[in-house]
């Protein structure tokens, strides 16, 4: 097993701490979110800390891909961060990735960021309409993916996890997470658009940011909700067909391996 491990210049005085941390990532016991499929733990180095992020082993046709046709999950997290930080957007500090291959097959990958305390994530905004100042997060929230936008940014998992949020007096800092898929160039207005139809199913929310972005970009409000409006619905519809399809392919798994082998089907 071979390892390639990269890190920020910024923090080579911790390359053994790092790289011990990553050796022991499972006795780690502090756990961030739910670890469903990927784990992310919070070690502390120097008094300070720092997020470790676990990627699932992929399949074995992704185990050739990963090692031979495209960078892993780890490699892109810790590029795409210096890049949104080179262009003035936030994300918790990149430290390091750490990947392990062996000559033929791609193994396991690790990312490496500081730990970033924020007060909610955009999620919170979907489910509690009576924090105090939503609208005014939402709408600066609306800015900030405009942003992204004029700055050749295409988040693909623009999800409502995905963005930590910091209270600044009246003003709002936006922190991106969850970074290894992204595009990076030119967007048309439909691109645009399509790129806010995973954060909320709430027709409410949709009618402040689009009167938001209407008001920022100068394009015609009507014009802007209906093709988010649009949009939204058209990702729930594929997003709870795939749920359907799974749950149908579950069931029948589950009841075939209920006959017994002898029996004549």
């Amino acid at each position: 097993m071979q390892n390639r491990f990269t890190i920020h210049p910024s923090y080579t005085s911790l390359e053994s701490d790092i790289r011990s941390s990553i050796l022991n990532f499972e006795e780690h016991t502090d756990t961030l979110g739910a670890a469903e499929r990927n784990v992310i733990k919070i070690v502390v180095i120097d008094d300070k800390k720092y997020t470790i992020k676990s990627f699932k082993i992929p399949n074995f046709i992704n185990k050739i891909v990963y090692r031979f046709f495209r960078k892993s999950k780890a490699e892109r997290s810790y590029n795409y961060a210096n890049k949104l930080l080179k262009l003035g957007i936030k994300t918790p500090s990149p430290v390091a990735y750490d990947l392990h291959i062996t000559p033929f097959l791609f193994k396991k990958s690790y990312y490496v960021s500081e730990l970033l305390e924020y007060d909610l994530t955009y999620r919170e905004l979907t489910t509690d309409f009576d924090i105090p100042d939503h609208e005014a997060i939402l709408r600066a929230f609306t800015r900030f993916t405009c942003k992204l936008h004029n700055n050749g940014v295409n988040f693909l998992d623009h999800s409502p996890g995905n963005t930590l949020i910091k209270r600044k007096g009246e003003e709002y800092e936006f922190y991106l997470v969850d970074l290894n898929r992204m595009k990076f160039g030119e967007m048309d207005f439909d691109t645009r658009i399509k790129n806010y139809a995973k954060l909320t199913i709430h027709e409410s929310m949709i009618r402040v940011m689009s009167n938001e972005y209407a008001k920022y970009t100068g394009e015609d409000e009507k014009k802007v909700f209906d093709f988010m409006w649009r949009y939204t619905k058209e990702f729930q519809n594929r997003y709870y067909r795939k749920i359907r399809i799974k749950k149908r392919i579950f069931f029948w798994k589950k009841k075939y391996k209920t006959i017994p082998s002898d029996c004549p089907i």
